[in-house]
């Protein structure tokens, strides 16, 4: 069902999404997502770096936030 789209399904599904929520909202989502993806990378290559160092330490990996709270 899905193989079928094609290019002009795919730029009138795009055109639909830009009307309903508007060009400001999906530029600001699009930044939320690429920081989500940098911060993902961020993590995989630390988490690979510290595997390659075989360190065992436990690190508080709690945000600033929930430390005041706390």
């Amino acid at each position: 069902m899905l193989n079928n789209i094609g290019l002009p399904g795919l730029l009138l599904i795009a055109i639909v999404v830009l009307v309903l929520f508007g060009r400001g909202k999906i530029s600001s989502l699009m930044g939320e997502v690429g920081k989500g993806i940098t911060a993902f990378k961020k993590g995989v290559s630390e988490g690979t770096k510290e595997l390659e160092d075989g360190s065992t330490q436990a690190r508080d990996i709690t945000p600033e936030e929930e430390k005041d709270k706390a």
